[in-house]
Formats: structure tokens, C-alpha cells, sequence
């Protein structure tokens, strides 16, 4: 069993890691076509992120020893939610564009910091909670354009119900977080990501009755990177957990917007538009006011410990 120590700094490389490759795996995903249904997406995603975590098992002579377990429960309930989590941010990616479906994927976070104060009693001062108050304020000001187009009908209500999807997937995703950091006192890296990857693939499998369809080559070769990038990603975005809290590196999720808005531009066409800006720089300005203040609080305990330490 892997150990848990305290190094945010690598907690917060790993995070950032993970967050490039998630992106490169949403612009796959979207890339495989609108008519995908989320549960298929789910499906092939979680089955061939399976590759690189077993080859990365193997690398690391621990794929006997995988399956062995302290907490077969911890891990369904992680799948379950995950997977749920999952499924409501597919259906939002592939039917918004591509830069307001990160900026909304920015309450995760934002809704993190509260879960992870509420269930791992850890503590959050005023100056984060204002910062997540803020925060939301900005994922607000990108939602309410999309949220108005329910009068219309047609294609605004997709696009509506992709902005509900992905606000579904901020507040499942922070609690599946919130497992995972419970999980990593007792399970091992690798454990915890093949489980994940198993039980997201068994649960979206149920979803075949409901509309799959046909896939050309094409579709399913960016699915299958698609899945190894997630696979990847997934065991890094694991690790950082091991390093820091979870609500000092949930804020370091905003460092996608500048690459989602180059690959959203050119790859799609998706021109943000003044409120997805506006909204975007709020909740932005609102976690890096969050880091700052991380950064002062750890100087000070840093300061007070060796203060406390006995001077020879």
C-alpha cells in the first residue's frame, strides 16, 4: 500500500499534468462526433483507459497484486458516482462549446472546496469562502444565457440542458473527489484507477439498451486515444491526492481555459462568447485569490512550526 505524505507542490504538478491530458481527451471526445450518446461515450472511454493502466501496472510489477483491496465498497460507490459524474459532463461537452463546457466544469472545484470542508473536515477560512462564493458568481454569469434559451426551444434547449448536465457533473464530481482522497489512505494508486475504470465500464455498459449506434473507424480510433488519455490522466489526477488537499489543489483546475479556448478556436470554431469571458475571468480571479491565500496560510504554519521546533 502506497503511503500519504504532504508535498503540495507535487500534489499540484500532478494535478496540473492530469488536467492537460483531460483536455486533450475532451477534444477527442468531441471530435468523435455529436451523435455519440454519453452512456457509449462512457463505455469507451472507461474500457481503453483500462490499456494504460495496465500497462502501467506492469511497468511497475504490480499487476498481480491490483485487485487486492481493503475497501471493495469505497471503490463502488467511487465508480458509481464517477461514472455519473462522467456520463452528465459528456453529455454537456458534446453539446456546448468546447471553452463553456471547461469554464462550467469550473464549479467542480469551486463545489469541492465545500464538500471536502463539510465531509473531510477540512479547514476552510473566510477569505476561500468568499472565494467560492465569488467563484460560483461567475459560473452563473456563463450559465444564464444558455439556461434562458429554454423558452425557445430547439436547439437552445440542448445546448440549456447540456449547461444543466455539466452543473450536475460539478456536484457529483466533487463528491467522487471527495472518496477518492478517502480512499488513498487505505488503497494503492494503481488499485484505486483500475477499479474506477472497471466499475465505470460495467455501469455504462447497462446504458446499451438505450440508443447506442454504429461507429466508423474513424470515431472509434479518437475514442480508443480518447480512453488512453483518460486512463492516463486519471492515475496522475489519483496520485496529486496523495500530496494535498483536496481543496488546495481543486483550484488549479482553471489552468485548462487558455488551452480550451486555442482548441476550441481552431479545432471547432467555438468563438467564446462576452458572458463565457466575463464569467470565465470571475471564477478564474476567484481561485487565484484562493491560491494566494493557500500560499499565505502555508508560509505562516511553516513560520510557526519551526518556531516550535527546539533550537540546539
Amino acid at each position: 500500500m502506497d503511503t500519504q505524505s504532504s508535498d503540495p507542490m507535487k500534489g499540484i504538478f500532478l494535478k496540473v499534468a492530469s488536467v492537460v491530458i483531460f483536455l486533450c481527451m475532451s477534444a477527442l471526445i468531441k471530435a468523435a462526433g455529436k451523435d455519440l450518446p454519453a452512456g457509449q461515450i462512457t463505455f469507451l472511454r472507461s474500457a481503453f483507459a483500462m490499456v494504460p493502466i495496465l500497462v502501467f501496472l506492469g511497468m511497475h510489477g504490480q499487476l498481480r497484486d491490483a485487485f487486492r483491496t481493503n475497501d471493495i465498497f469505497g471503490h463502488l460507490k467511487r465508480g458509481f458516482i464517477g461514472i455519473l459524474s462522467m456520463g452528465f459532463g459528456f453529455y454537456g461537452l458534446i453539446h456546448l462549446p468546447l471553452p463553456e463546457s471547461i469554464a462550467l466544469g469550473y464549479a467542480l472545484p469551486l463545489v469541492t472546496v465545500v464538500v471536502a470542508a463539510v465531509f473531510l473536515k477540512e479547514k476552510v477560512g473566510i477569505y476561500r469562502w468568499s472565494g467560492v462564493l465569488v467563484g460560483l458568481l461567475g459560473v452563473a454569469i456563463i450559465s444564464w444565457p444558455r439556461l434562458t434559451l429554454f423558452r425557445t426551444g430547439g436547439i437552445g434547449s440542448s445546448e440549456a440542458m447540456g449547461v444543466l448536465a455539466m452543473l450536475a457533473f460539478a456536484v457529483l464530481g466533487s463528491f467522487a473527489m471527495v472518496l477518492v482522497r478517502k480512499l488513498v489512505q487505505t488503497e494503492r494508486t494503481p488499485t484505486i484507477v483500475l477499479y474506477f475504470s472497471l466499475f465505470a465500464s460495467i455501469f455504462s455498459l447497462g446504458t446499451l439498451p438505450f440508443g447506442w449506434i454504429a461507429l466508423s473507424w474513424q470515431s472509434l480510433g479518437l475514442m480508443a486515444l480518447a480512453g488512453f488519455c483518460g486512463g492516463i490522466a486519471q492515475i496522475l489526477l489519483t496520485s496529486s491526492y496523495r500530496y494535498a488537499d483536496v481543496s488546495t489543489i481543486a483550484p488549479f483546475e482553471y489552468t485548462s481555459i487558455v488551452l480550451g479556448l486555442i482548441i476550441g478556436y481552431f479545432l471547432f470554431g467555438d468563438v467564446p462568447t462576452g458572458p463565457m469571458l466575463i464569467g470565465t475571468a470571475v471564477v478564474v480571479s476567484a481561485g487565484i485569490f484562493v491560491i494566494f491565500r493557500e500560499h499565505q496560510l502555508n508560509l505562516t504554519r511553516r513560520a510557526e512550526l519551526r518556531h516550535k521546533l527546539p533550537q540546539g
